[in-house]
């Protein structure tokens, strides 16, 4: 097993022998690696010495900020975040390996109130588009939410360089002339041919999430509603669903590309939908 946190073998450990299920103790790896991976890019505490004993408060609230600023996590994924790295530096603290509880000060976030699904958006795609108020990279991420796309897909290189958009409608097109004279200075500069691009020098070109969220939120002002990808991939496919009633649990995870436990859920929301 390859290490990839501070003493997850010890801890691990503890776990297994507290009766902790697998798929739990796989959700402590995953928020434990992207935790520590997190401080080993951006915390100068933690870069200096690699040493988890020298971890405060801030160094935790740092980590819980980006998460919340820049992935947009929901309120419910910020508490069990902080449970897991809650009872990772208990375990710590308990055998003298930091004289820390970096979390003890920090709370959990009251639970959101469920909105309904905005799946209007969909039908309105060609008042969007041709909205010159929203930036050219907030209508492209409609304009391929509304084709099927969710943001895992179309921000993964030569995606959108081989996306085939000729039979498209015709204010799609529209858009389109716009998007191409946008995009065509950065493609010829990074000598790429996609979409979604940095622009500024990078050694990789390629916008990531986070960079996309910079340019998506400061819209939502104007269009009324939550720009981030995945809240836009549900209506997507809430509003589908909605105009596709007849069809079968195996044509809907064909063609959505779901899994099958999903599609109960997004029928679900479909028939909440107002």
């Amino acid at each position: 097993m390859k290490i990839v946190y501070p003493y997850q073998d010890a801890f691990e450990r503890d776990l297994a022998q507290r009766d902790i299920a697998q798929a739990t103790r796989d959700e402590y790896t995953s928020t434990l690696k992207d935790f520590f991976h997190y401080l080993e890019n951006f915390n100068p505490t933690y870069q200096r010495e690699h040493r988890v004993n020298q971890l405060q408060t801030q160094d935790v609230e740092q980590y819980l900020a980006m998460l919340t600023d820049s992935r947009q996590i929901l309120n419910a994924t910020y508490n069990k975040v902080l449970s897991h790295l809650n009872v990772y530096f208990k375990f710590l603290f308990s055998h003298n390996w930091t004289p820390y509880l970096p979390t003890l000060d920090l709370k959990s976030k009251p639970k959101e109130e469920t909105r309904p699904v905005n799946f209007h958006w969909v039908d309105d795609l060609a008042d969007l588009l041709a909205d010159s108020r929203l930036h050219v990279y907030t209508r492209a991420v409609l304009l391929l939410t509304a084709h099927g796309y969710p943001a895992r897909v179309y921000l993964q290189p030569n995606f959108t360089a081989t996306l085939k958009t000729s039979d498209w409608p015709a204010d799609q097109q529209a858009f389109l002339q716009t998007w191409h004279r946008f995009v065509a200075p950065l493609q010829d500069r990074f000598q790429c041919a996609d979409w979604l691009l940095k622009q500024r020098a990078a050694a990789d070109p390629h916008l990531t999430l986070p960079g996309l969220h910079k340019y998506l939120r400061p819209d939502e002002a104007i269009v009324g509603f939550r720009l981030s990808p995945s809240t836009l991939y549900q209506g997507y496919l809430v509003n589908y669903l909605r105009r596709h009633p007849r069809l079968s649990d195996r044509e809907a995870t064909q063609q959505l590309h779901l899994e099958p436990d999903s599609i109960d859920y997004y029928r679900k929301l479909a028939r909440q939908a107002l």
